[in-house]
């Protein structure tokens, strides 16, 4: 979280620093009006500059996912950055429409308007007959982006209309990118501000144009097919293999893809739940009926459909250097921990040598219970040489930071590595920051919510 939290700030703090190099009087104005211009200014240019950053990273690049730690933080970011956008983006439109509001009301005296004074340069002469038409415009396009982002905020609204309502951000943007370059202040452009927003506001055209074009991640899609399919009727999961004959780079365990079969449905992603084979150039996917778009998968799906998968990604790989690792899967969140299993156990297998690898503890924590898949996960475990611990809520109790320090003595020394519920993970990261783990560097959890 804490890149996270340094690319959000630093990126309006570096805007807002560059605007104020840029119009250094701007705060010194005389009388509210002139104060209401430089306002305007300062949170169209934040608001633009989070929109262009969202833009940018609705396209999956791969340069920033490490240092954010993981495709699932750079969609918290892609949130973040959305939610910057509209509350800048409402405040500019206040501080726009507000005072207007006022006059028209008696509360406020317009101030009378001197003569402007002749504009020699060609550019900023057109720029200024476009004004009526980019605020005219820019008004229609905020109130979309704001309908927009309120139905991807808003969870209970379904992931099908989310998919394909979200698309249509890139076309408001793209009438607000006219909008900011003709209501920019025309000196700003001259400035470093004004480099730095040209790059965004170009930056961010490139991306909204892959994004109505359907090109998001067009480079890491490769063609498989469907093999098998098993469900789980306790758990309410289907298991799915899928055959990938060639283009498939090979991924770490812990790493997730997008699948996409439906094209009304849209990519969704989905935890690996396999270590990759060249020979076998197969993958396995494990799915939980959580009430959205999941409940229909079994019914959708069928043996020997084409599917296109897009990937890998993440950073939960499992890579560090301390001498044991507690791994915590809660639910549905186990899978990434089969998919270690299985590249451990083939790692035995191919190099059965006395090497001594990291000690690991696997809590599964579930609510429901399945004895054959159960079995399974034992299975699992004792080919990797992975102690086991499985606690079923209602026969066991919920599992707790207490109930894993007592099951591992040695936990000051180890990592942890959870996947599941976030409320649960954050109980976890906390519990164990409060005795003395250094929860920054040892606890490592996917925030596995694309919206």
């Amino acid at each position: 979280m804490g890149h996270i939290k340094i690319a959000f700030w630093g990126s309006l703090a570096l805007l807002a620093g560059l605007w104020l190099l840029a119009d250094p009087l701007a705060l010194q104005s005389s009388g509210f009006f002139a104060l209401r211009g430089s306002m305007v200014q300062l949170t169209g240019i934040l608001a633009m500059g989070c929109m262009s950053l969202a833009m940018v990273l609705a396209l999956r690049p791969r340069w920033p996912e490490q240092w954010l730690g993981g495709l699932d933080k750079m969609y918290r970011l892609h949130k973040w950055l959305g939610i910057g956008g509209l509350v800048f983006a409402v405040t500019h439109w206040l501080w726009s429409q507000g005072p207007k509001w006022a006059v028209g009301l008696g509360w406020l005296e317009r101030p009378a308007r001197g003569p402007r004074a002749p504009i020699d340069n060609a550019v900023e002469q057109f720029l200024r007959t476009q004004r009526g038409v980019a605020e005219g415009v820019g008004e229609w396009a905020f109130y979309a982006v704001v309908i927009l982002i309120v139905v991807a905020l808003v969870r209970w609204i379904p992931y099908r209309i989310f998919y394909k309502t979200h698309r249509l951000i890139a076309v408001a943007y793209l009438v607000l990118v006219f909008h900011a370059v003709v209501l920019t202040q025309f000196s700003y452009w001259t400035t470093p501000l004004g480099l730095i927003m040209a790059g965004l506001l170009a930056w961010g055209t490139v991306a909204a144009i892959l994004v109505l074009l359907r090109r998001v991640g067009a480079g890491r899609r490769v063609e498989g097919r469907i093999v098998s399919l098993h469900y789980y009727p306790e758990l309410r999961i289907l298991e799915g293999e899928i055959d990938i004959p060639k283009g498939w780079p090979g991924h770490k365990a812990g790493q997730f893809a997008f699948l996409s079969g439906d094209p009304t449905d849209g990519p969704h992603p989905y935890t690996i739940a396999s270590a990759w084979s060249p020979a076998e150039h197969r993958l396995t996917f494990i799915t939980k009926e959580l009430g959205d778009f999941t409940t229909t998968l079994r019914d959708k799906r069928y043996v020997g459909e084409p599917v296109i998968v897009e990937g890998p990604y993440g950073c939960l790989t499992f890579e560090d250097d301390c001498p044991s690792q507690i791994w915590v899967g809660g639910g549905i969140g186990i899978t990434p921990f089969i998919a270690r299993m299985k590249q451990l156990a083939s790692a035995r297998q191919s190099e059965p040598g006395p090497s001594r690898p990291q000690e690991v503890h696997l809590f599964h924590s579930t609510a429901d219970y399945s004895e054959e898949a159960i079995a399974k996960l034992k299975a699992d475990a004792a080919a990797a040489n992975v102690h086991l611990y499985v606690l079923h809520d209602k026969r066991d109790g919920r599992l707790t930071g207490e109930r894993i320090r007592a099951a591992v003595p040695e936990w000051r020394e180890a990592s942890i590595w959870f996947c599941g519920p976030p409320g649960f993970g954050a109980a976890l990261r906390q519990d164990f920051a409060s005795h003395g783990l250094r929860v920054s560097r040892r606890f490592h959890q996917e925030l596995f919510a694309m919206r």
